[in-house]
């Protein structure tokens, strides 16, 4: 199985916390991890986003169908960001648009077998994949949205 891991792009300050859009420099980096994206994620990974207005804004910023998924809310925790994704059982690869500290300490987990909190930087990648027919995880990209190049 692959897990991409896709924090949101910079947001705007302020409450509700569910409705922060995304600032024009959020907006910048959106497009150019989605243009990363599109040319690197399968034709057939699954798509799955936080209820959140900037993790929406984000997703769309990669131009392919998603599905918003409520157990993906910051609020929530990293046993239902694993759940809501199927891994390690999924049969295809699999987007997580979401927040931190869910992401870094999803990472933490995937990567080094422990619960820690690592940090994903806003906009960044990092694509987390599973050698063929062991357990072991490992980190197949990390992306920034200052490192996309056209």
């Amino acid at each position: 199985m692959e897990l991409i891991l896709w924090r949101h792009a910079e947001a705007e300050l302020g409450v509700p916390d569910h409705e922060r859009a995304l600032t024009a420099k959020g907006r910048t980096q959106a497009v150019k991890m989605g243009e990363w994206l599109d040319r690197n994620l399968p034709n057939t990974c699954k798509i799955l986003v936080s209820p959140a207005r900037r993790t929406v804004q984000t997703a769309e910023a990669l131009g392919r169908k998603f599905k918003i998924v409520p157990e993906l809310a910051p609020e929530n925790g990293l046993e239902r960001l694993l759940t809501a994704a199927n891994w390690p059982d999924s049969r295809e690869p699999v987007l997580i648009v979401g927040h931190q500290p869910t992401l870094g300490q999803a990472a933490a987990l995937l990567i080094a077998g422990m619960r820690q909190d690592w940090t994903i930087r806003k906009a960044n990648v990092w694509w987390i994949a599973q050698h063929d027919n062991v357990t072991t995880n490992f980190l197949k990209a990390v992306m920034a949205p200052d490192l996309v190049i056209k």
